[in-house]
């Protein structure tokens, strides 16, 4: 019997023009392994709808056509079935997609998903939101905020929120409890890293590995001007965890209190109280990769 395939398409993201990936799909999806769906997100949150029903249908593989955040919506309705995620990529980071090797070329990621291989991965319980790949707290998550309602995406918007932002911005002060002890922590960013990346290869947390049933919680601190060039460096260089001004703990479980109450999950902006309950639930979701 052929697999079941369904294609769902953010057709507000990076790609454009939904003919672009309908023609992909025709072309090159290789027809006598797959029969295949095509579905358009029509508001937030409508793919994890989508993929909910898809795994109750016992589709083979859900296929994220977007960016971060549509592929975070669509994890969400996979984790714990035995449905697939697969990805193309196509929004303004592609930071799981990147962490996974996937290729950003679309003809490329469709071959990986005519070959169908799967790995299993974690998936990360913070409060009542889940993500896969990195969350954060402190100057990120402004920057997510900020990038959500700028207006124009991609990578040249990040770097122009970011030169505006971090002139004004100041270290904030958490407590992390892990195994019941408090530890506190006047950091710039707070990153929980299940991936390696946030997108662009910007590697916060270089040795994250989304598989290992730990994660990376990746806390930036102590910047000066006269750090800024070295910082930036490494983070685009994998080299970030030997910085004197980054501290990576690995944990399971962690609750964090602070007075921000601004996060981002993979890369969306969502609101806290101001106590955050992570979790680790191991090889949780299935992922087609190279």
């Amino acid at each position: 019997m052929k697999k079941k395939i369904c294609f769902i398409i953010n057709p507000i993201s990076g790609i454009g023009k939904k003919k672009v990936i309908e023609k992909l799909i025709e072309e090159k999806l290789n027809k006598q392994i797959f029969d295949h769906k095509i579905i358009y997100t029509e508001a937030p949150k409508h793919a994890t709808k989508i993929a909910q029903q898809a795994a109750v249908e016992n589709f083979d593989i859900v296929v994220a056509v977007g960016g971060d955040g549509s592929v975070n919506e669509i994890a969400k309705g996979l984790i714990n079935t035995n449905t697939a995620m697969a990805i193309i990529p196509a929004g303004s980071g592609n930071g799981l997609a990147r962490h996974l090797n996937i290729p950003l070329d679309f003809k490329m990621a469709m071959s990986i998903i005519n070959k169908a291989k799967e790995i299993q991965i974690d998936s990360i319980n913070f409060n009542n939101e889940i993500f896969v790949n990195v969350a954060g707290i402190g100057f990120d998550a402004l920057i997510g905020w900020n990038f959500a309602n700028y207006g124009k995406r991609g990578f040249s918007s990040y770097i122009k929120i970011i030169l505006r932002e971090f002139w004004k911005y100041k270290s904030q002060d958490y407590e992390l409890i892990i195994d019941g002890k408090s530890i506190h922590k006047k950091a710039f960013l707070i990153s929980f890293a299940n991936g390696s990346q946030w997108g662009n290869n910007a590697h916060i947390a270089p040795l994250a590995n989304s598989s290992d049933g730990v994660l990376d919680i990746a806390i930036l601190k102590n910047i000066s001007l006269l750090s800024i060039t070295s910082i930036v460096f490494k983070l685009f260089r994998r080299k970030l965890h030997l910085s004197s001004h980054m501290e990576i703990i690995k944990i399971k479980e962690v609750i964090v209190k602070q007075t921000n109450a601004i996060a981002h999950i993979d890369g969306e902006p969502i609101e806290l109280v101001n106590t955050i309950k992570i979790k680790v639930n191991p090889l949780s979701l299935k992922v087609i990769v190279p």
